[in-house]
């Protein structure tokens, strides 16, 4: 039932020089999850909607995280901004480096080589004064010793961010209580909290004049929920990543939490983001369920529970409402280790009960390739082969800390080109190979909307997909909806790979079929592609990005 157009069955090579060409041309309406560009690595987001200083009135999301540019560690020893207008969420601007920490109370270098401190998750609050002034307080988790609760203020949302707490007795030190993963929260009446811990909760009032110490006459509240590995922890399983909201008259706390072994049929992870909520930002607390599980929880062909995206790895982030849509934002590894990850969002919902007592109620987000694109993707856009979220091998991947291994499909990690701030989606830059499609393999994205206007008209549908071929002889199946006809299914299209194919870039057009255009393909759906070879545990290609054409 395949029509196969003849332009299917050629090969075509594509220089470089003529790619870069037509990604200069690439303008996308849909950019997809990751939703920032793929060369950018921000974890540990933490979403809000402040007024652009330069714009009164009119608000931009910014995102505050970490930056792994370290390559082979841990974050980075800057910090920077993206922000998106809250008509434009499919357009990220990098707003520039907002705090460096290279210079002590005095403005002298650390050390002789001008060493700048490694930061870790952020926070980020907002306080204003009688006047109508606002400040913005940046909490960067400085991880030198002498620092760790070192703060910083700006008068914008995008800085820069000027470190405020520094110790009058020692120039290298900072004051303040804060530890791993701070969240600092104002409150409609003004009262300031904090919340830190790594295994351990940890929570206090802060006093508003330092923005950074207990307030005077109230105590930490040490152990505010449980731990993973306190005897009291129950179901809250505290392991890091402090995040805290107010919704209504509710006070929810996000965090990163440890599960349970077998819990949701999987081995247990901290790659899990999850919430509580109270009455009072001091707790007590009750729990409430998980928002997102970045190992994307789905179901194999015989019904088994399996990580159908990396298995483990960590998390952190939050929520936020944006034009009266809540989001989950958190992040994904990519390659194989945890050092290059990169900011995800997912679509939630959220209900509360008011009153004392009242619950609150938050859906789990879905790890989805749509992202902002709440009805699906652009199928006539050139997306990258990257933002899949489904990639799995022949057996399952496993995690020993910090790396991942992969017996198939992966996202491989990807820092762009030298003018990837001068043009930031152009897919020479906004791009993330797939690699290690062996036999087995399985290669998904959701979801994609199919226009029935476009689909009715005239001529061939078919799915352009560039790749590298790396000397297998193979077929790739182009699924509908599940990657097995047995789950529902449909094959709509075949790619063949040859063994003596040149490792360069090709662009491979398959035909789709007839009937799927006609009938099946039309709105929101699903795209798989499943790698098949008679040769085992031997990559047939990498992917480099794909579009359907008529």
């Amino acid at each position: 039932m395949l029509f196969v157009a003849a332009i299917c069955c050629m090969l075509m090579t594509v220089s470089y020089a003529q790619q870069a060409q037509q990604a200069d041309k690439q303008e996308l309406t849909t950019v997809g999850n990751p939703y920032m560009p793929l060369w950018e690595h921000i974890p540990d987001g933490e979403p809000y909607v402040f007024e652009d200083p330069d714009q009164p009135g009119k608000y931009r999301v910014y995102v505050y995280g970490s930056h792994d540019n370290l390559i082979d560690a841990y974050c980075g020893r800057d910090q920077v901004v993206w922000s998106a207008s809250l008509d434009s969420l499919n357009n990220w601007r990098y707003d520039g480096v907002i705090l460096v920490v290279d210079k002590n109370r005095d403005g002298e270098p650390f050390d002789s080589v001008g060493t700048a401190d490694v930061l870790y998750a952020p926070d980020v609050t907002m306080t204003t004064d009688a006047a109508g002034k606002k400040t913005y307080w940046l909490f960067p988790n400085d991880q030198t010793g002498y620092r760790n609760g070192l703060i910083a203020k700006s008068d914008r949302p995008d800085g820069p961010f000027e470190v405020c707490n520094w110790s009058k007795e020692n120039p290298v030190q900072v004051t303040g209580v804060y530890g791993f993963d701070p969240a600092v929260f104002v409150d409609d009446d003004g009262k300031i909290y904090g919340y830190w811990g790594f295994g351990h909760s940890m929570a206090a009032e802060i006093d508003p004049a330092t923005m950074c110490t207990v307030k005077p006459g109230t105590k930490v509240v040490d152990g505010m929920i449980g731990g993973f590995k306190e005897p009291n922890g129950g179901d809250f399983r505290f392991f890091e990543a402090s995040s805290i909201r107010k919704i209504k008259d509710k006070y929810v706390f996000i965090y990163s939490r440890f599960t349970k072994d077998g819990e949701f049929g999987l081995p247990t992870s901290n790659y899990t983001l999850a919430y509580c909520y109270s009455d009072n930002p001091l707790g007590p607390w009750t729990y409430g369920g998980t928002i997102i599980d970045g190992r994307a929880r789905e179901k194999d062909e015989q019904g088994n529970v399996i990580a159908s995206a990396t298995p483990d790895g960590n998390t952190h982030g939050s929520i936020c409402e944006i034009n009266g849509q809540w989001y989950v934002f958190y992040h994904r590894q990519t390659g194989i280790n945890e050092y290059a990850r990169q900011a995800m969002v997912a679509p939630i919902e959220v209900k509360v009960e008011e009153g004392k007592g009242g619950k609150v109620e938050i859906s789990e987000g879905e790890y989805n390739s749509n992202g902002f694109a709440l009805n699906g993707l652009n199928p006539f856009e050139c997306h990258s082969a990257g933002i899949c979220c489904w990639y799995t091998g022949p057996k399952p991947a496993t995690h020993e800390w910090p790396n991942n291994t992969f017996y198939g499909s992966y996202v491989a990690s990807g820092y762009g080109t030298d003018d990837k701030f001068a043009a930031p989606y152009d897919l020479r830059n906004n791009t993330n190979l797939v690699v290690n499609n062996t036999d087995g393999s399985i290669v998904g994205y959701k979801y994609f909307n199919f226009d029935a206007k476009r689909l009715a008209d005239k001529g061939n549908l078919m799915l352009v997909l560039r790749l590298i071929p790396e000397g297998v002889n193979g077929t790739i199946d182009i699924m509908m909806d599940r990657p097995w006809i047995s789950q529902g299914g449909k094959k709509i299209g075949q790619i063949d790979l040859k063994a003596d194919m040149e490792n360069t870039v090709w662009d491979m057009a398959a035909g789709i079929s007839t009937e799927a255009k006609e009938k099946d393909l039309a709105g929101k759906h699903a795209i798989y592609f499943v790698f098949k070879s008679d040769i085992k545990g031997k990559s047939l290609c990498k992917l480099v990005d794909f579009v359907f054409k008529l």
